[in-house]
């Protein structure tokens, strides 16, 4: 499988289908190295955290993984894996007995097909990193010992991302918790992985101190030259050099071409007539050699921080990228979130394909790689890419009423899908900075038919949730002039007294694809925040009434 047949293609949608569908076409495997952080079922919202609508109350909107580990579809899960690895099946199953949680069992039987389908997908020589954390990580290290074969276990880095723990008020009931685990495994024996290119460059302190003679090349320490018995006999590097023979069987470190090579560059030389040594310098060696405990990387922050909660800092991928694939090298991510590591593969100019179950992940990595060059940079698939699929999607796929309005809201506008949209009357919001406070558009999508009805009731739903602006979106076939004249009567929303755009607007399904986007203020605030508590005051913007 030619990897440049897959050069940055993007999918939304659930990663079990997607894995599915590409282990059908390529059950022999096409891909060099995978990635994944998924969600680590600590009883934390790791996926997705979205700002709240409710100004007083700053809590998770939408996880998209929910339902996925319930107690109810796992088992239908467990069956399929009864038929793919028995092995596997018997350790999930075996694990009822023995009191584990359902919900735990849920959730590595969730990532244990997930993963059992991405070992298949890749190619003899590739290599897989699962990151995890400690609620799970033991578990998911016997999964995948089945999966991949004990043998094939290479490493647990434990990547220690921060150095900042919160304080409490409340006395420690535990030592608090620093790091992640990131679970290094490969396919075969016959992998690809450079401890070199990797290496922490040193600094000129450690320079110094670490060579402290210099010559005319630069710096320098002296390394033996001879082996010691403790190290076992080698006749092979038993030989004679300048006169001098080794004192032992153990014999030379080096063969005699190299000697002669590192002499005939100046980096051989002698104690006395009987004792040569190496000039070891700090370009022999590149570097400090990285172990699997990674404390030199920080977590995500300035101009990189995309403002997702479970964000991954660019240089830990850059590393792992690195040490395990070559250039022009497949690289996958079927939990891509943010797209760290879409980012990061993308920079050093690998291809990659990446899988996310959440419009706004997939809408936020398609701007990081770089809005305006989508079509010449990489493929979405997976979301309607013109008026016919999107009508397609509106109004001939089950449930793609939802799955309609979600893209429209999400991908297209960038928006904030309200969970409750069935029962509060509207289906999104933006928020926005505009006269001291924070501001809502209020966003409704209509697949179907639309009445005058319908927008009076949109209009009067802005007013009573207390919508800055409120954003109607429909086909242009839809569209009518007397709602063109309700929204003019609307009259505008205003920034320190002038006038900025209608507070009223209807953009046509027409408009977004073809990039003609409604007149709104932009946000100045992340649409990725954590979730956090924030009072307000009797001076604050009024919160929208969820």
């Amino acid at each position: 499988m030619d990897t440049q047949n897959w050069k940055n293609q993007l999918f939304f949608g659930d990663n079990i289908f997607i894995l599915k569908d590409l282990y059908f076409e390529y059950p022999k495997g096409f891909i060099d190295l995978i990635y994944i952080d998924p969600p680590f079922n600590s009883k934390r919202n790791y996926n997705v955290l979205f700002e709240s609508i409710d100004l007083s109350d700053s809590t998770a909107q939408k996880e998209a993984f929910a339902d996925t580990w319930s107690n109810i579809s796992y088992l239908d899960t467990l069956n399929e894996l009864s038929k793919l690895d028995l092995h596997l099946y018997n350790f999930l199953k075996n694990l009822e007995n023995i009191g584990i949680s359902f919900s735990a069992i849920s959730y590595l039987t969730t990532m244990s097909i997930r993963i059992w389908y991405m070992q298949k997908l890749l190619k003899d020589t590739g290599s897989f990193y699962l990151h995890c954390d400690s609620t799970m990580s033991h578990y998911l290290k016997i999964a995948c010992d089945l999966i991949f074969g004990e043998s094939h276990f290479r490493d647990e880095i434990i990547w220690k991302r921060t150095n900042s723990l919160k304080t409490s008020q409340f006395k420690d009931r535990k030592f608090p918790v620093s790091t992640d685990s990131i679970l290094f495994y490969t396919k075969s024996d016959n992998y690809n992985f450079d401890s070199d290119i990797v290496k922490v460059p040193f600094t000129k302190e450690e320079i110094i101190e670490h060579y402290p003679f210099q010559d005319e090349k630069g710096r320098f320490t002296k390394s033996p030259l001879f082996r010691s018995m403790g190290m076992g006999e080698r006749p092979n590097l038993c030989y004679e050099y300048k006169g001098v023979s080794a004192p032992s069987k153990a014999g030379w470190k080096i063969s005699l071409p190299k000697l002669i090579e590192y002499d005939n560059n100046g980096d051989i030389d002698w104690s006395n007539p009987k004792t040569p040594y190496r000039k070891y310098r700090p370009e022999h060696t590149k570097g400090w050699l990285v172990s699997n405990i990674w404390t030199d990387i920080v977590q995500t922050g300035g101009d990189e921080r995309q403002g997702y909660p479970t964000q991954k800092p660019e240089a830990l991928l850059e590393r792992i990228i690195k040490a395990s694939s070559l250039d022009n090298d497949l690289i996958a991510d079927f939990f891509c979130g943010c797209g760290t590591t879409i980012a990061v593969a993308d920079k050093l100019k690998r291809p990659w394909l990446g899988v996310d179950i959440s419009h706004l992940a997939v809408r936020l990595i398609a701007n990081r790689i770089g809005k305006d060059n989508i079509d010449k940079t990489f493929e979405i698939h997976g979301l309607p890419k013109d008026l016919a699929s999107a009508k397609e999607l509106a109004n001939n796929v089950k449930g793609g009423r939802l799955e309609f309005e979600a893209w429209v809201v999400e991908f297209l506008l960038h928006g904030i899908l309200n969970e409750r949209r069935n029962e509060m009357g509207f289906d999104g919001y933006r928020t926005f900075d505009a006269n001291g406070k924070k501001c809502f558009v209020i966003i409704e999508v209509k697949s179907g038919n639309v009445t005058m009805a319908h927008f009076n009731h949109f209009i009067q739903t802005v007013a009573n949730k207390n919508g800055d602006i409120g954003l109607f979106v429909c086909f242009e076939e839809q569209l009518t002039k007397n709602m063109n004249i309700a929204a003019k009567k609307e009259g505008a929303f205003e920034i320190n007294g002038n006038a900025f755009c209608d507070k009223i607007q209807i953009a046509t399904i027409e408009d977004l694809l073809d990039n003609r986007f409604p007149h709104i203020p932009e946000s100045t605030k992340e649409t990725f925040k954590k979730a956090v508590k924030k009072a307000t005051s009797n001076n604050d913007h009024p919160k929208l009434d969820l």
